[in-house]
């Protein structure tokens, strides 16, 4: 596909998508790191003569319906204060007349059952005032929706900053070894893809979260009330009899007698686990055990929390994962919603090589599958050059 810096911008109309998709409270943004993520783009796109930037994105599920409280007018006014440049938000994102401003912001595409539906017609609309499309919002590269794919069907195309770090980070083709993910999360069923895929990649991979315990389930331990997944139990059994050594799995976890805060808990290793027992993080000697591997590594790979994070007791676990693998001298790559939640709360994200906000196009690309926002750029790309 065409980078950004591939293509000659002077007194072009650019169209760019981002994922402005950010959390809002009472009328403002709360969390601005996606809209700082797309300044380098925009800031390249100005200031290599562009004569117009038309910014189109998504906020929410409103369901082809317009909604009030998912109305992009927030995000205009955070946009506005990071460039120091007023950027007028339209009240559609089709059938608009575009102000004559350096920049501009179209209203929630997700107001329109067309842009889910992957329509054409809608994306013509979209394209009608534009010389170029820019593609800055890997996050949303797993969906086929028509400003992802349509667009570049009809306009050059090419990829914005934040969508090359996304793909350059997540490509594990080349990465030094040894390598080791960290795998967490509540279900097996969700991360088999990922899972099988990873060890294409990586040397070993640690199990945590609630998924572990289908994994113990497998090898035959008592789980108690430990939630797991029955359907799953012969795949994770498979999987650990075809990796030897590679997969691998905590020794002892933290056990309660119920999901909330003051919840009575205490350490056990896993063949000690009673069958009124609910596990709920990783055990104290296991985050001992992750780190030493982990200390061997050249590459980490973290998805997933290794407990119950949203309740501080059951968090523990996750959290000294988190500080040991930013300390390591290692290439270090993080992703998922709760995850980044994690870094985020103890304030470690300048300290990873990267951390990935793309959720679920993120764990998609991870699990190998060809996404449809990448595949439109590629096909873009040679249609245009001929």
């Amino acid at each position: 596909m065409l980078k950004i810096t591939d293509i000659d911008f002077k007194d072009q109309i650019v169209l760019l998508r981002t994922d402005y998709n950010v959390p809002i409270k009472n009328g403002a943004v709360t969390d601005d790191a996606r809209i700082r993520a797309s300044l380098e783009t925009i800031k390249y796109i100005v200031n290599a003569g562009a004569g117009q930037i038309i910014i189109i994105s998504h906020l929410g599920r409103p369901e082809g319906k317009v909604v009030e409280e998912m109305r992009l007018t927030p995000v205009a006014k955070k946009l506005s204060e990071l460039l120091g440049i007023n950027v007028p938000k339209l009240d559609d994102c089709i059938d608009v007349k575009i102000p004559n401003e350096r920049i501009v912001l179209l209203e929630n595409l997700r107001f329109h059952p067309e842009e889910e539906a992957n329509d054409d017609f809608f994306a013509r609309k979209l394209a009608v005032n534009a010389d170029v499309f820019v593609n800055d919002a890997f996050s949303d590269c797993h969906r086929a929706h028509s400003s992802m794919v349509q667009i570049p069907k009809l306009l050059p195309s090419c990829a914005g900053f934040q969508l090359i770090r996304e793909v350059i980070n997540l490509n594990l083709e080349n990465i030094a070894k040894p390598a080791v993910a960290v795998m967490g999360g509540s279900k097996v069923s969700t991360k088999i893809g990922l899972i099988q895929n990873m060890l294409k990649k990586v040397d070993i991979i640690l199990i945590g979260g609630a998924m572990m315990f289908t994994f113990l389930k497998a090898m035959g331990f008592e789980v108690g009330k430990s939630r797991y997944e029955e359907d799953n139990v012969a795949t994770a059994k498979k999987l650990l009899k075809e990796n030897k050594k590679r997969i691998v799995l905590p020794i002892d976890a933290v056990v309660a007698d119920k999901i909330e805060e003051g919840a009575k808990a205490r350490n056990a290793s896993i063949e000690n686990i009673r069958k009124d027992d609910i596990g709920v993080d990783i055990g104290e000697a296991t985050v001992r055990y992750y780190n030493q591997i982990l200390d061997g590594a050249k590459t980490v790979i973290w998805n997933g929390p290794m407990g119950i994070i949203e309740i501080d007791a059951f968090a523990r676990g996750t959290e000294e994962i988190a500080l040991h693998i930013s300390q390591l001298k290692a290439t270090t790559i993080a992703g998922g919603g709760e995850t980044i939640s994690v870094i985020d709360k103890l304030k470690i994200g300048n300290k990873f090589t990267f951390v990935s906000t793309a959720g679920g196009a993120a764990l998609e690309f991870l699990e190998g599958k060809e996404l449809p926002g990448l595949k439109a750029l590629e096909d873009s790309e040679k249609k245009f050059e001929q």
